[in-house]
This record gives C-alpha cells, sequence and structure tokens, in this order.
C-alpha cells in the first residue's frame, strides 16, 4: 500500500485493500492487529484515517493485550478516541475476557480454596486497575452470582457494605467469597483489606450468610483470608467461629 494512498480515507481504497472487505473475503486471521481495530474504530480522525488511528493506538500501548488490560480513562485520554470509541474497544476486551470464562457458569460448583482461586484468577489477573468482585453461594457451593462490586485505585475499589447485603439478599445466597486483585501482584493481605473484611463479615452475620472467605489474585500467587487463619481470627474477634470449608 503506498504511502499516498495510506494517507487517503479508507472508503476510496481498492476494496481488495479495505479492512472490513478483506476481512469477509479472507477471514479475520488475515488482518493485521490495526486492522482489526481500525474495524472497531470505524473512522479516524482529520488526517489520519481508520488504520494509522489504529497503529497509532498500538505504539501507544504496544500490544494487544495491554490495550485490553487498560482502564477506560487511559482509552479516553488517547486522541481520537472519544467516549463511544473507547466504550467500544472496552467492550470488545471484555468479551474477549469473558471467553475465556467456563461455559455455563451457574453451574460452576466450589468447594475448595483452590476451585475459588482457580475460578477468581481468570476474572481478576492481568487487570491494570484494582477490582473487588463477590461471588455469592448456595449451601452447596454453586455459584448463584458472580458480582463486580467496585473497580479502580485502592480506595476506589472498596464497594459500600450495603451494595453487598443488598446484592447478597437479591440472590438469596447463603455463603459469599470476596475477592479482588493487586496489580501491584504482591498478594498481601494490607490492614485496609483485614478492616474491610471485617465489616463485610459483622454486617452479613445477623442475616445467617457466611463470609467463608476472601482472596487476594497477585501476578502468579493468591492469598486466601481462610487459608491463612485470617477468619478464623475474624470470626473470633467476632465471638462465633466458623467452620472452614474444604
Amino acid at each position: 500500500m503506498s504511502p499516498k494512498r495510506n494517507l487517503t480515507g479508507i472508503n476510496t481504497w481498492p476494496k481488495d485493500d479495505r479492512p472490513r472487505e478483506r476481512l469477509l473475503m479472507q477471514g479475520a486471521q488475515a488482518l493485521t492487529d490495526a486492522e482489526l481495530l481500525a474495524i472497531l474504530l470505524r473512522v479516524g480522525l482529520q488526517g489520519t484515517n481508520a488504520v494509522e488511528l489504529g497503529r497509532h493506538i498500538l505504539k501507544k500501548f504496544g500490544s494487544l493485550k495491554a490495550l485490553s488490560e487498560a482502564p477506560l480513562s487511559a482509552l479516553q485520554a488517547v486522541k481520537g478516541l472519544k467516549s463511544a470509541k473507547a466504550a467500544q474497544l472496552a467492550a470488545c476486551a471484555e468479551i474477549a475476557r469473558r471467553i475465556t470464562l467456563p461455559d455455563n457458569r451457574e453451574h460452576v460448583i466450589i468447594k475448595s480454596t483452590q476451585a475459588a482461586e482457580d475460578y477468581l484468577s481468570s476474572r481478576l489477573r492481568g487487570l491494570s486497575e484494582e477490582h473487588c468482585r463477590a461471588l455469592l453461594l448456595n449451601r452447596r457451593g454453586l455459584v448463584l452470582e458472580d458480582v463486580m462490586l467496585a473497580f479502580g485505585t485502592v480506595d476506589q475499589a472498596k464497594p459500600p457494605i450495603r451494595l453487598i447485603v443488598t446484592k447478597v439478599l437479591q440472590a438469596n445466597a447463603s455463603v459469599v467469597i470476596l475477592a479482588h486483585n493487586h496489580p501491584s501482584g504482591l498478594v498481601e493481605a494490607s490492614e485496609s483489606d483485614r478492616l474491610f473484611t471485617t465489616d463485610v463479615f459483622a454486617a452479613l452475620k445477623p442475616i445467617g450468610v457466611k463470609l467463608l472467605d476472601h482472596i487476594i489474585i497477585g501476578e502468579e500467587k493468591a492469598f486466601s483470608f481462610a487459608d491463612n487463619g485470617i477468619m478464623d481470627e475474624i470470626a473470633f474477634t467476632a465471638g462465633c467461629s466458623i467452620k472452614r470449608k474444604n
């Protein structure tokens, strides 16, 4: 493709060169990363076509993987990516992430810390911001709901306790497993993590719901409050004990 043609609008290119038409004729695997982005972006900006904008975005983030892990605020900060385009890219990244999750999540049963860690790692590992989630289970360990509670900076990712209680009541859950990721990769429980877990435990106990665990997902490892005795400490502080789930 000549430099001159590259500076013109894609709709002026020969059909065989246009990303969308090439995808339809040759399949998505025939397109470059920038061309795939161009199809999502649809248009570029003044003086820059969609393919060039795609190249610019890839250069800024380094790769499609890094782009998929970028927070929405970082996408919106790119010249040419207004809210609608940034939302399209964020939605596409989330669809790709969810494709990797087990099918029929309504039939996922959590019976051990390892099973919870494996499931949550697929949801939380590799994210650039802190996300807080809750698995709402019945007494058999069946996942009733997998709820995103909050995301953002460390302070922003701590959801209101009343939100957790509301979600639990709506799902008619009997057991809760909290989880959040540490983008730094470290999996040590902070004092803030302990206090938050204690507050959630205290809020759920009067309604007969067990807070079974709080799992921190790092880059390579995970940390379980239950396996490290912290849930027992919280229960003891609350004047009761919980039976750890094997």
